[in-house]
């Protein structure tokens, strides 16, 4: 089942009318410093549970809460978490904080030096493809398999809306505040 949605803009007008509704956004901390929208607080996905959402002072299941990250997958993800826990008003931002900033709603830019978690797994996807084209070559061709297992992956990723790159990288300590 889809998650409800709100738009940037319909949240922002929310936001207006009562500034103690919650807005979490569920990317990695070095991302959320980069650029993040101004009401949101940082709860990386991996976190997302009833506990974390109670130490942010959200403790009532009943109260909306309010789901952001870059694009909207993992904000998705985070609501089926949510709501799998007893939230059953967990909210995704669609376009997520790209989308509000479109807007030209209120956001805090960091240093902007954070590659973007989903930038992370192209580069390391890349890379091992690279790597297992490069040592079949060189030392033995068995390693074909790394760049199948590889490709494998980013289409299991793309149909299914996991990627397990995505959720160890997001756990790395770069990754972290």
């Amino acid at each position: 089942m889809k998650p409800t949605t709100i738009p940037a803009p319909e949240l922002a007008a929310l936001l207006a009318r009562d500034a103690g509704l919650t807005v979490i956004d569920v990317r990695t901390p070095a991302e959320f410093a980069a650029l993040h929208a101004t009401p949101a607080r940082n709860l990386p996905l991996p976190d997302v549970t009833p506990a974390a959402l109670a130490a942010l002072g959200h403790a009532d299941a009943s109260r909306p809460v309010y789901v952001i990250c870059q694009s909207g997958k993992r904000a998705e993800s985070a609501c089926s978490r949510l709501t799998s826990a007893g939230f059953a008003r967990a909210v995704v931002v669609t376009g997520g904080t790209e989308a509000w900033a479109a807007a030209g709603l209120p956001v805090v830019r960091g240093s902007g030096n954070a590659i973007g978690l989903e930038r992370q797994v192209r580069i390391g996807a890349g890379a091992l493809v690279v790597l297992g084209v490069l040592l079949a070559r060189t030392v033995h061709p068995n390693f074909l398999w790394l760049s199948a297992f590889v490709g494998a992956g980013l289409v299991f990723a793309g149909v299914t809306g996991f990627c397990g790159m995505g959720l160890l990288l997001a756990k790395a300590p770069w990754n972290r505040a």
